[in-house]
C-alpha cells in the first residue's frame, strides 16, 4: 500500500468515531435539557403560593424624579418551595 491509501484509510475510519461521539454528546445534552425542570424529591410535592403585601403603593402626586422608598413583604402560604427565579420588576402606572 502507499502511504497515501493508509492516510484514506485513517480518516475513513475516524469519521464513524466522531459521528458516534457526537451522538452521544447530543443524547446527553438531551437528557439533561429534559431534566432541568424537574424538582428533586427534597423539595416536597405541594404548591407554592405566593403572596406580596402590599398589592399597590399610593403616593398621590409627587414632583418627577423625586426618591421614594416603600418596603414590600413576598411570602410563600403554600407548602411547596417558592423559587423567584427571573429578576423581579415593578411597573409604574401613571394616573391610576
Amino acid at each position: 500500500m502507499s502511504k497515501k491509501q493508509k492516510k484514506t484509510n485513517k480518516r475513513s475510519n475516524s469519521i464513524p468515531l466522531l459521528a458516534l461521539a457526537g451522538g452521544i454528546v447530543l443524547v446527553v445534552a438531551g437528557v439533561l435539557f429534559a431534566m432541568q425542570g424537574r424538582r428533586s424529591p427534597t423539595e416536597g410535592n405541594g404548591i407554592p403560593d405566593i403572596d406580596v403585601s402590599p398589592g399597590m403603593i399610593e403616593y398621590g402626586d409627587i414632583k418627577l424624579d423625586t426618591p421614594l422608598t416603600f418596603k414590600i413583604d413576598v411570602t410563600n402560604k403554600g407548602d411547596g418551595t417558592l423559587r423567584i427565579e427571573d429578576e423581579p420588576y415593578l411597573e409604574v402606572l401613571e394616573g391610576c
